[in-house]
């Protein structure tokens, strides 16, 4: 029997950011609600009871940083912060107050998936392996392997393989990509293909293909 899903409520009133934020918790594995203001995240706490809360500083009425401490006051779930602040005192303060991880925007998706899952791999919610068929990705020691043998991938190949698995058998486009690892979307969409066709290599020196283009659209990994 399956553990059950790690539940993570977003908390964010831009809409855009907290639709793609909740969109690739949930493809991450996780059970996800949302919400955009502190009225929403008090009934929410009682009714849905996060493991994990993503939420953002700067929220109409009281802040994030209040609203924290409604969090830490009637819940164990842990909190990650949200916010366009990037000053260190900024972030002490965070910290300081009870935030389990601080994040600044723009931030790139991979790097807050990531981020959740140390949170909840902590707080004992989620394994410390990704297993994708035969692939392995260990996010404590941050190693890869296929099929036993190590991949010896770079930093932005993991990040890469990392996103792709998250995604696994959805397709993914090049500025979906771009966005969520490197955390922009104005790069010549060649870094991808170039970083894919890397990935592709170690990968399939150990088994067939899994990373399939679909022309026009993107690719998907099926394994």
């Amino acid at each position: 029997m399956s553990p059950p899903r790690p539940r993570v409520l977003v908390v964010e009133d831009n809409e855009s950011i907290r639709v793609a934020v909740a969109a690739d918790v949930d493809a991450s594995g996780a059970l996800v609600h949302e919400c955009s203001d502190g009225r929403e995240l008090e009934k929410l706490l009682d009714s849905f009871r996060p493991d994990l809360v993503i939420l953002d500083i700067m929220l109409p009425g009281r802040d994030g940083i209040e609203l924290m401490k409604v969090v830490r006051g009637t819940s164990s779930a842990g909190v990650i912060l949200l916010t366009a602040r990037d000053a260190v005192e900024d972030r002490v303060h965070g910290l300081a107050a009870g935030a389990d991880d601080y994040v600044v925007k723009p931030f790139a998706m991979a790097e807050l998936l990531a981020r959740v899952e140390s949170v909840l791999r902590r707080m004992g919610r989620v394994p410390s392996a990704v297993t994708v068929g035969d692939i392995v990705l260990d996010t404590n020691s941050g190693d890869a392997t296929r099929g036993g043998h190590d991949l010896e991938l770079t930093t932005t190949e993991w990040r890469l393989l990392s996103y792709l698995a998250a995604q696994r058998g959805r397709t993914v486009s090049k500025t979906q990509i771009l966005t969520q690892v490197w955390g922009y979307d104005n790069y010549d969409a060649n870094l991808v293909e170039v970083h894919v066709s890397a990935l592709r290599r170690k990968l399939e020196a150990h088994g067939p293909r899994v990373v399939h283009t679909r022309r026009g659209i993107g690719y998907v990994l099926t394994a």
